[in-house]
């Protein structure tokens, strides 16, 4: 099976491309800038949001639905929400089409919206303007809800599940009575990506807090997860953010408290979305294709068999059949790939690039020695070992995969964070080794600015385990009590 995948070290960019169009993820839609989410892609998507949906459930939260068109006048109440998203707007203005007599569709001028409807890019202002028919007292709070959809940000430089026009992400809504409560929430949400991210991506984050500069618009402060991809640059994977009374206020949500007294409620919003695919691949996979955490695999185990004879092959059926049913007793989702159009090798290959984390393989040979050989993706070894007792052998294995997938990122990734003094140095790791480099910073949007328009890269977080420490900024000189990383990214 060729798999026609440019090598990483030769073009990073091709590679990740090749990978997801010929491991049969996604592929580029009719509609520019949007995509088509196979279904081995869709799989993958299905299994991270039910991980995370059982972990919202877990910590209180329901799913609703709200509309995907949000009327202009809403959109305009919050100005630090207008001004950050003004320019990703996709706007409806009209809801007909029709003929104009010589076979062309053209917009009827007859039938303009009276308000024109943005396409949301993200749900605050409709939510919010919902809520304010939910809250009347303290009793009515908290509010904690979160709905799957898709939103619509017109990118022009797309990439297929990195950056796409058109994209699945789940948000969460929160109003509460109190400040404290809010910011709780917020950090607590923060949590539960990391700890998704972490144990079942495999994908090592840094939980931090995004400079002004940076924030979501009309926050007051956002959390976020950083990833390193194995280019060396890094990948916001989540954020969570504490909103405030801005959309409270906005929108008019007041509730009356257990004192009597009239305030605005307060408010966080939190998010990820198919961008996770992105980080996913581009953390783990490598030239011959994709590598799964077995946490995450749509197929946990592909069992391919090898045979001459139909004796043979009914011989293998019968042990496959036995061992499947044992393993799926375990949740273990296994492939018993047994189809007469391909021969053993291209199912190899065709499952090493859609990254399955371990392929058994069995013949005639192997029934008559009760062994069977096991291939796994993540290092490609393969070693032969005994049919008995191999459901215990193989759920072990697993889990000691999910872990080595996860060590082996955070080795690269801990092994590229870089302290630098000056800013020549922060210049040279960038442009050379990459990842984060951890430096000193005045606090300032003008200098985080310069820094971008000079070497592309930007605050990617203060980190929430940051120490207090007396230093010079490396662009200005000026006082600094604490370090921030940088790094140029997705």
């Amino acid at each position: 099976m060729s798999k026609g995948i440019t090598s990483r070290g030769e073009d990073y960019s091709q590679w990740y491309n090749d990978l997801v169009v010929k491991a049969d993820l996604a592929e580029h839609s009719a509609v520019r800038g949007c995509m088509v989410i196979k279904p081995y892609g869709y799989a993958i998507w299905e299994r991270m949001q039910a991980v995370l949906d059982k972990r919202f459930k877990e910590t209180g939260h329901s799913n609703a639905y709200f509309p995907l068109f949000i009327p202009k006048s809403f959109f305009s109440k919050e100005a630090s929400h207008v001004e950050g998203f003004a320019t990703e707007c996709a706007v409806v203005t009209h809801y007909r089409l029709k003929n104009d007599g010589t076979g062309n569709i053209i917009v009827d001028e007859e039938a303009k919206l009276e308000e024109e409807l943005i396409v949301r890019p993200t749900s605050e202002t409709i939510i919010w303007n919902t809520y304010r028919g939910w809250v009347e007292s303290y009793r009515d709070l908290p509010i904690l809800v979160n709905q799957w959809a898709n939103v619509v940000r017109w990118e022009m430089r797309t990439r297929l599940f990195l950056r796409t026009a058109e994209f699945l992400w789940q948000e969460g809504h929160t109003a509460h009575a109190t400040e404290a409560e809010a910011i709780e929430e917020a950090e607590r949400m923060l949590d539960v990506y990391a700890e998704f991210a972490e144990g079942t991506l495999a994908v090592p984050v840094i939980r931090g807090r995004k400079t002004e500069n940076e924030r979501f618009a009309g926050a007051l402060d956002t959390y976020c997860i950083e990833a390193l991809m194995q280019d060396g640059k890094a990948l916001q994977a989540g954020t969570s953010h504490f909103l405030g009374q801005n959309f409270a206020k906005a929108f008019d949500v007041k509730f009356t408290s257990k004192e009597g007294k009239l305030d605005h409620v307060w408010a966080t919003s939190w998010g990820v979305s198919t961008r996770l695919m992105g980080a996913l691949i581009m953390a783990h996979s490598d030239d011959q294709g994709l590598v799964l955490p077995p946490k995450l695999a749509p197929i946990q185990i592909v069992i391919v068999p090898i045979f001459r004879t139909e004796e043979e092959k009914q011989a293998i059926d019968n042990y496959v059949d036995a061992l499947s049913s044992e393993l799926k007793g375990r949740d273990i989702s296994v492939k018993y790939d047994d189809r007469d159009t391909q021969r053993p090798g291209f199912k190899f290959a065709e499952w090493e690039l859609k990254g399955v984390p371990l392929r058994i393989a069995l013949g005639a040979r192997d029934m008559a020695n009760g062994t069977v050989e096991l291939a796994r993706r993540d290092n490609q070894t393969k070693e032969t070992v005994s049919q008995e007792g191999l459901a215990d052998y193989v759920v072990a294995l697993l889990d000691e995969i999910q872990e080595a997938i996860y060590t082996k990122a955070l080795t690269f990734r801990d092994e590229h964070i870089t302290p630098v003094e000056s800013y020549d140095e922060f210049k040279s790791v960038l442009d050379g080794k990459g990842g984060f480099v951890s430096c000193h910073w005045d606090g300032t949007v003008e200098t985080e600015k310069r820094v971008k328009e000079e070497t592309k890269a930007t605050i990617r977080c203060i980190p929430l385990d940051v120490k207090e420490e007396e230093g010079i900024c490396i662009f200005t000189g000026k006082p600094s009590r604490h370090r921030v990383l940088f790094a140029k990214a997705y």
